[in-house]
């Protein structure tokens, strides 16, 4: 049981988390992956490399020890984080290791500190913590499970169809081994894919969002082609290895970034490959023949990465609604076409009552945020998505 006591103890401990920094996560890290190391088939092994992970986990945990008396304030992290691990097969299980080991690295870098009365409060906090997440992903389980088309685990897809759509992004259409129906989607949601890549002494689960509507047959997923940091990226294998006809396991779609009906104006604003989530909701906007005004805005290095671009003329010229395209560099010929960053001045929006929708590098994402929030747009009605370890803007 958490109390007042625990809870005081737990904030008086904040300096000592922010003075051991990422330093502490990344012993955590080290010490669970030699004692578990059958977890690397769980964890993004990419990310621990880069430090992300490590940088995440981190904020998430000093986040949680600054709001633990009022954690309605860490109530949309928690929703993103319980989808995040449905998407890896976290199961309650799991919970127990992880605890152990942050409380072994908080005894092992803060001897002097860590006393009884301090083991007992971090672990009675984490015990309530875990609780939450362990009871919120069973929901989003049994959700996944018992809709129609829905599974647990694992399940086999057949790669349907593999289409290049710029110079660095190419679409898989996925459509199940079973050839039944498939649970469906909200549009700018996600699905994890588990592969192991040749060079990979492990198994990898990666996200990558479904860039068609919910169609309750198949599913597209549009993967760009990333410098190789390792052996094993996992994006690159997809692209040079996996042919049609080969089979993939997927994990259920999950991801609390997702298209929401306000009856507003909607503004779908993405950078690079950020366009992949964008491109579902526009499919699904079109679909519903949506009242409101949409406009459909995307920055990129130059017209050879421009992907969808073709589709989304024809769906924004068919509905009469506004597109605008910038690129960093080359030719822009493009009608609506810019080149350099997104200037808001060039379009036609009304910032105080449009939905606004961001995917793209978090520079990206919080350079416009800025301006949007600078020209009236309210920050309740700006969502966005983090590739990776989320970020805040």
């Amino acid at each position: 049981m958490l109390t007042n006591q625990h809870i005081h103890i737990i904030k008086s401990t904040i300096p000592l988390l922010e003075a051991g920094g990422a330093a502490l996560t990344a012993h955590f890290y080290q010490r669970m992956f030699r004692a578990n190391p059958e977890l690397m088939h769980i964890f993004n092994m990419t990310n621990q490399h880069s430090g992300r992970q490590q940088a995440a986990l981190f904020e998430a945990i000093a986040a949680y020890a600054k709001n633990i008396e009022n954690l309605e304030v860490l109530q949309s992290a928690v929703e993103r984080i319980a989808h995040k691990h449905t998407s890896l097969a976290i199961k309650a299980e799991h919970y127990a290791i992880v605890g152990h080991h942050l409380i072994e690295t908080l005894r092992e870098l803060l001897p002097q500190q860590f006393s009884s009365d301090v083991e007992e409060a971090w672990t009675s906090a984490y015990t309530f913590l875990a609780n939450i997440f362990i009871n919120r992903e069973q929901q989003l389980y049994q959700q996944s499970s018992t809709a129609k088309g829905g599974w647990s685990g694992t399940r086999s897809f057949i790669v349907k169809d593999k289409i290049v759509e710029s110079a660095l992004v190419t679409s898989f259409v996925l459509a199940p081994e079973d050839g039944a129906a498939v649970i469906s989607y909200s549009e700018g949601q996600y699905i994890g894919i588990e592969v192991q890549p040749d060079g990979s002494d492990y198994r990898e689960i990666r996200q990558y969002s479904l860039s068609n509507a919910s169609n309750n047959k198949d599913y597209r997923i549009s993967v760009k082609r990333e410098e190789a940091v390792r052996p094993g990226k996992v994006s690159n294998y997809l692209h040079d290895n996996i042919v049609i006809n080969d089979v993939v396991q997927l994990h259920a779609p999950a991801g609390d970034f997702f298209f929401v009906d306000n009856q507003r104006d909607v503004a779908l604003i993405s950078a690079g490959v950020g366009i992949t989530p964008m491109q579902a909701m526009l499919e699904r906007l079109n679909i519903d023949k949506y009242a409101k005004n949409v406009s459909y805005i995307h920055a990129c290095a130059e017209r050879a990465e421009h992907s969808f671009i073709e589709r989304t003329q024809e769906l924004c010229e068919n509905n009469g609604w506004q597109q605008h395209s910038w690129y960093e560099r080359g030719e822009v010929a493009l009608q609506n076409g810019h080149s350099g960053y997104i200037n808001f001045s060039e379009l036609t929006l009304d910032f105080t009552h449009t939905d606004f929708y961001l995917c793209g590098p978090v520079a990206f994402m919080s350079f416009i945020k800025k301006q949007l929030l600078s020209l009236g747009a309210s920050s309740e009605h700006i969502y966005y998505e983090v590739f990776g370890p989320h970020e805040g803007l």
